[in-house]
């Protein structure tokens, strides 16, 4: 798994970089450094139940234990509380990184609902991606009978790129389907 990742960033997003970018260092060349995944719980976050369950979901789906996210002050026209239950977090590096990756690239994006590609216009000004997904039936680890209510998540992409144009260009290269 990861070497096939390594094997494509060397053969060619590298090369790619330095004939394209003018890049004369490979360590300048831009990589993944970091995926995370968020999940925000809204009022199923009072439910222990389906907190548990999404715990389970991403504890499935990533190979790794969520954080649970708590309210930092409490907001009275929100019916908050401090302390509240608010959503779950992941963050992978390195190995789980590459294996989550590969997964989303070969086997959940292409089981997306009347998919066409990615949208480019979602990177942020330092060429990080941030995409969401509706549905966490996607994923092969997730039984469809164990799901009692569906729930999308957000997916962010960060990289090492200078801007948005770099972003994709290593995106591209690594094998997100992007809409032409």
């Amino acid at each position: 798994m990861i070497q096939d990742f390594k094997n494509i960033y060397i053969k060619d997003v590298i090369p790619y970089f330095k004939v394209n970018f003018q890049y004369h260092n490979i360590h300048q060349v831009p990589k993944i450094t970091k995926i995370q995944l968020n999940r925000g719980l809204g009022k199923a976050g009072q439910n222990t139940k389906s907190l548990k369950k999404s715990i389970d979901e991403f504890r499935a789906i990533t190979g790794q234990q969520p954080i649970i996210t708590k309210a930092k002050k409490s907001i009275a026209g929100f019916k908050l509380r401090e302390n509240m239950d608010l959503g779950i977090t992941v963050t992978l590096r390195k190995q789980k990184m590459y294996s989550f990756l590969e997964r989303l690239i070969n086997l959940a994006v292409p089981r997306l609902r009347d998919f066409k590609g990615l949208d480019p216009k979602k990177f942020d000004r330092f060429g990080n991606y941030t995409f969401g997904i509706n549905d966490q039936l996607i994923f092969p680890e997730i039984n469809y009978d164990d799901v009692s209510q569906t729930m999308g998540f957000n997916i962010t992409l960060t990289t090492t790129a200078q801007n948005p144009k770099e972003g994709l260009a290593l995106l591209t290269k690594i094998g997100l389907p992007f809409v032409n």
